[in-house]
């Protein structure tokens, strides 16, 4: 009859959007009914993505099971290491959350009714107990119902705590007491977190300073609608691609009316608060010194359609504990003109003092911030001191762009560190705070593992300030201790005079041990013990016989089978000679001489030295446990997965990705050969996958490689004509070096990708970069194209995917769509259809 089933099927979907009246069907459209019925049906069951089931779909039992099982309680101790919170959370939020109204503003997100960010973890359970007296009786803090808890937070002294219920119209504070598990409500206050999530300033362990919401601050404003223009006359401004950005004047109306906030001083013991001063768009507040003083930084207009809210016009001011203004410090404009990873001319980068001395120091750029300009030095850091009259003194220079400054616990000092970005290189100094130059502690590449200092351990002052903790005038440092055999966590005790390192602990080797805090006087260390076998609790050890160890938490397993799952640290190098790595996971039916369908999936990453890319990490003794989302849940069905492949990009970091594809096709084919010698993979049954970055670089090697036989890609980004002012590490712009953006737009490469390609996006990704509209052109040139793929849009999810529903509906496609072009994993026959997919 000429009539095909694809066009019964089309007109059949016509026919749904567009009804007609009913009547009886005719001879000739029974006959043609009768003719196509049978492969009608069969065609219904191969719909693409389009056309499939709605609904969410659920993984296998044994995947279910386990993103069901409830996650570990976090083991939170208090400042002053007495007291332990253990705090239950909810693994997943839920779509009656994910639905709740949202406002998306000026770069940022925070729900209509109480402006808390949305997807909040919701505790679900908190108890309390002596932290040093493993025996002590838990004291269970009865939480009223209704609303949303979340954000526990200690008091310096740990004699009381803070934690947040979202309510409908509010997000309420409520303080805690230790001794009796006691909750109760600061009466009449609404916290504001619209511009500063959790901010808090602590005077001393009773009174703090937070922002509110305005005790009459109305309804919404509604403005009739009116035509938006925006107009560039010759300044340069190349910006990235940023989400959510303001778009009218009914958008700039509903941020600052959600986003003004006052400051308000609350009592803890009492439950007394009261608003110290008029309303404003603050977006930053913390104590200076021990609570003398208050540093503040609200936004102004002008405010922008092309930059988020953090970039806008900011006024920092010394204010008194009562809210009155002290001084203006600065009024930094508009972040608009600042060339690329470039900063603002003047002030930026306020620091407050967490001594008595109450100071604040602040950064200033030498260069105009252009990080094109050669200087003999890029910054400079300088203090003001109360009572804030007069200039401010200049500190230090950096030949370099400031990165941070972390004040020592003796009040005396500080350390600077400085970020030499073309080298991608780090360098710390010992800063005195008043008089003397600073000292060079030690320097070393960012992406270093092997010969990286570590990193201070911190505590918090009674102020609430986090300082470096100091042992007698030394530094305490810990860091993972990465090595050619595995990563082994370390404490050392570093001296400040003669810049010698003492090696106060190491994590045996059986288990892996990351130090927490020195007690004691030094004679005690906290940490973190975990082994493969063992979930993660705190400890204590005495340093000076090294293996006294007393457990201090008794957490079980929660999932005993993923003990059953057998994984190995595996290292190898490719063509090149830089060393590269993966961690590989086998089934926990996994047979010895199986070579099962397998999934890579990795992460791509840039070095500036070989050397450096060859230094590998990880250790095969933690306690293993996955998000909801990971790969590796994809063990319970059957797949190997090579999880954390190593994908390393060589090269001078200005033009590391001139050769991006030839080196992530040099790594595949690396990782491709070494499970190939390994015998557990089939070679011809390889997929592979990755999230967001490692989502960009999966669709680029089906584009450009014939090595593997299907591809996952989530929430990444394919056409970078779209993000034309660079893009993770790349500085230049699309004019500055076109060819690169083309070759690394998988989506103009789209009739090259003759492998299936799984797409998964959140409806509404907030990451800047990655917009839902990247997966669904490529999905529209790939069906255009006659390619095989399917695309699955999330909804309500942002860039990562937070929702029970939405967890497993992606465990369910990952898994599907492996089972459907590499085969069940346990069967050894190659899949129907991926017979059907003839190779290029």
């Amino acid at each position: 009859m000429g009539t095909s089933v694809g066009t019964v099927v089309s007109r059949l979907r016509y026919r749904a959007r567009h009804p007609i009246p009913r009547r009886p069907p005719g001879p000739a459209a029974m006959r043609l009914l009768a003719t196509v019925l049978p492969s009608l049906l069969i065609a219904c069951t191969l719909l693409p993505a389009n056309a499939s089931a709605a609904g969410y779909q659920q993984p296998s039992a044994a995947v279910r099971e386990l993103l069901d099982t409830a996650p570990l309680p976090r083991l939170l101790p208090s400042p002053d290491r007495q007291q332990l919170a253990l705090i239950e959370t909810r693994r997943f939020s839920t779509i009656e959350d994910l639905q709740r109204p949202t406002l998306h503003l000026a770069g940022t997100r925070f729900d209509a009714g109480s402006g808390v960010a949305p997807g909040l973890p919701a505790i679900q359970r908190l108890r309390l107990r002596a932290l040093l007296q493993p025996d002590a009786p838990e004291r269970v803090v009865e939480l009223p119902a209704g609303g949303l808890w979340h954000d526990f937070t200690w008091a310096p002294d740990g004699q009381r705590f803070l934690i947040e219920r979202r309510m409908e119209r509010a997000n309420e504070l409520w303080v805690g007491d230790t001794a009796s598990a006691t909750v109760r409500p600061i009466q009449g206050l609404r916290l504001n977190e619209v511009l500063a999530q959790g901010e808090k300033a602590w005077l001393n362990p009773r009174e703090l300073v937070v922002l509110s919401v305005p005790d009459h601050r109305g309804p919404p404003p509604r403005l009739p609608p009116q035509p938006v223009s925006e107009e560039s006359r010759g300044l340069a401004s190349p910006e990235r691609t940023h989400p959510d950005l303001l778009r009218s004047p009914q958008d700039e109306a509903l941020f600052e009316h959600h986003a003004r906030s006052v400051l308000t001083w609350v009592d803890l013991a009492s439950g007394a608060s009261r608003d110290l001063g008029p309303a404003q768009l603050y977006s930053s507040v913390s104590s200076v010194g021990e609570g003398q003083y208050l540093l503040t930084e609200r936004i102004s207009r002008p405010f922008s359609y092309r930059l988020p809210w953090d970039d806008f016009p900011t006024i920092v001011e010394v204010r008194q504990r009562d809210g009155k203004l002290v001084r203006e410090l600065a009024r930094m404009p508009l972040k608009s003109g600042v060339t690329i990873d470039g900063v603002l001319p003047g002030p930026r980068v306020f620091y407050a003092s967490p001594t008595r001395d109450a100071a604040v120091y602040w950064i200033e750029a030498l260069d105009g911030g252009n990080p094109a300009q050669r200087v003999a030095f890029r910054d400079r850091l300088m203090r003001l001191d109360p009572p804030f009259t007069g200039e401010a003194l200049e500190v230090q220079r950096m030949p370099h762009r400031f990165s941070r400054l972390q004040f020592l616990d003796d009040g005396q000092n500080a350390l600077l560190t400085e970020v030499d970005r073309q080298r991608a290189w780090q360098r710390s100094y010992l800063l005195p705070l008043k008089g003397t130059q600073s000292k060079p502690l030690f320097e070393f590449s960012q992406r270093e593992r092997f010969r990286h200092p570590g990193s201070p351990l911190m505590r918090m002052l009674p102020n609430g300030h986090l300082v470096v903790q100091t042992l007698n005038g030394d530094l305490l440092l810990s860091g993972p201790g990465a090595s050619p055999r595995g990563d082994r966590p370390f404490l050392d005790r570093f001296s400040l005079r003669d810049l010698s390192a003492q090696r106060l602990f190491q994590s045996p080797e059986g288990s892996y041990e990351t130090p927490l805090a020195v007690l004691d006087g030094g004679r005690q260390l906290l940490l973190n013990r975990e082994s493969a076998g063992e979930p993660p609790n705190l400890a204590l050890r005495e340093l000076a016989s090294g293996n006294s160890l007393q457990p201090l938490t008794r957490l079980k397993d929660n999932t005993p089978q993923l003990r059953r799952i057998r994984r190995e640290f595996v290292s190898f190098k490719r063509a090149d000679g830089v060393d590269m790595s993966f961690w590989m996971y086998l089934p926990p039916d996994y047979k010895e001489g199986e070579r099962r369908p397998t999934l890579v999936w990795a992460y791509p990453l840039e070095y500036s030295d070989a050397s450096i890319a060859s230094q590998v990490s990880g250790a095969s003794n933690r306690f293993l446990s996955f998000n909801g989302i990971s790969p590796l849940a994809l063990l319970l069905d059957g797949f190997v997965v090579l999880y954390d492949a190593h994908m390393p990009i060589v090269g001078d970091l200005k033009t590391v990705n001139d050769g991006f594809i030839e080196q992530i096709t040099m790594n595949a084919r690396a990782i491709i050969d070494k499970a190939d010698d390994l015998g557990v993979s089939d070679p011809k049954r390889m997929a592979v996958g990755g999230h967001s970055y490692g989502a960009f670089m999966a669709v680029n090697l089906l584009a450009h490689t014939d090595l593997f036989k299907a591809g996952i890609a989530r929430s990444g980004a394919y056409n970078r004509t779209l993000t034309p002012f660079g893009f993770q590490s790349e500085r230049r712009s699309i004019w500055d070096a076109r060819e690169v953006y083309l070759n690394l737009s998988p989506l103009l490469y789209a009739p090259q990708i003759k492998e299936p390609l799984l797409l998964l996006h959140g409806e509404q990704d907030g990451n800047a970069g990655t917009p839902p509209l990247q997966s669904e052109r490529l999905y529209h040139a790939l069906s255009g194209l006659g390619g095989t793929v399917r695309l699955t849009m999330l909804p309500l999810e942002s860039h990562g995917y937070g929702a029970r529903e939405s967890a497993g509906h992606v465990q369910w496609e990952m898994s599907r769509w492996l089972k459907t072009w590499l085969g069940d994993p346990r069967d050894s026959r190659e899949p129907r259809e991926g017979r059907a997919s003839a190779p290029r």
